[in-house]
């Protein structure tokens, strides 16, 4: 199965969650960003900057799962356009990484000077973004665990909703107690916050584009399982690797008892690398026991 059998993916099915949270949180960062300028608040503006990360990230995404359902016109991409949509995730990593690091700079940067903030646009605003990003939350968390580009965005909105809540948080403190520097506090514990998710994410893009075996997979198995189908005496040259979410590929080299058997070893293979492997797309090369081409190869 090519690309231009166009097959669905993971992210096209959850393309309604994304242009929902994106108008949500794109509404919601115009707010924040007006009443961080007005209250002074680091961790107002610090979450402000999240919600700027998160219009821009779902932004991608949507973006990236149109791109990655165009049949390919060039004749050049093989494998159609899919990873546009492992691209929207590096760029969540980027974003995420980029205003923690931001965040935590300037937090460093007020510890022991003065600072004026106003708690009760805090507040307020904090109240507010919860409730959105509360909303966004429950429309993305179904397709986060299907396609690595929503969980990209559902993790940005996961950052987010933490900010809401330490800017809550940090706002009634400075109510209660009349310390500003809770502000700071809360900035700093938000940044590095985003930047443990970051790097959670981040591992899971770079397994992708590293065409790691696919996560919860066992090449050793899979290699076994095929070795153990009737009239298959070994297997080689086996690759396993996500293309996106949703999208495992596999190829493989089976070495056959009787030649004759090649049409239902194959059918034999496949049904096994779909049903027990969760492989749809499997590329295999039956061979004879006598044939050594394969020994030339040098990787």
């Amino acid at each position: 199965m090519g690309a231009g059998h166009g097959h669905g993916h993971a992210g096209a099915r959850h393309r309604w969650r994304l242009t929902v949270s994106f108008v949500l949180i794109g509404a919601y960062f115009v707010v924040e960003l007006v009443y961080g300028l007005i209250s002074g608040s680091l961790a107002l503006m610090s979450d402000a900057g999240h919600m700027a990360a998160d219009v821009v990230t779902l932004g991608a995404a949507l973006v990236a799962t149109r791109i990655a359902a165009r049949p390919d016109a060039t004749g050049r991409r093989s494998y159609g356009s899919y990873r546009a949509e492992v691209f929207a995730s590096l760029l969540a990593v980027v974003m995420m990484l980029g205003v923690s690091l931001y965040v935590v700079a300037e937090a460093i940067g007020r510890i022991g000077g003065p600072a004026e903030v106003s708690s009760g646009p805090m507040l307020v605003v904090g109240g507010i973004g919860l409730v959105v990003n509360l909303v966004a939350l429950s429309l993305l968390r179904a397709g986060a665990t299907e396609s690595l580009n929503v969980k990209g965005a559902y993790l940005e909105v996961v950052a987010d909703t933490a900010g809401s809540v330490g800017v809550i948080a940090a706002g009634w403190l400075i109510t209660a107690t009349g310390q500003t520097f809770w502000d700071t506090a809360v900035a700093l514990a938000i940044g590095v916050f985003v930047a443990l998710r970051a790097i959670s994410l981040g591992r899971q893009v770079f397994a992708v584009l590293g065409q790691h075996v696919p996560e919860g997979m066992d090449a050793a198995a899979v290699a076994a399982d095929l070795a153990a189908l009737e009239g298959v005496r070994d297997v080689h040259d086996l690759h396993l690797w996500t293309l996106t979410s949703g999208m495992n590929v596999a190829t493989a080299h089976l070495v056959t008892v009787d030649p004759k058997d090649h049409h239902a070893i194959l059918d034999k293979a496949r049904d096994l690398l779909l049903r027990r492997h969760g492989v749809a797309h499997a590329t295999l090369q039956v061979e004879p026991a006598d044939h050594t081409g394969c020994d030339e190869l040098g990787w």
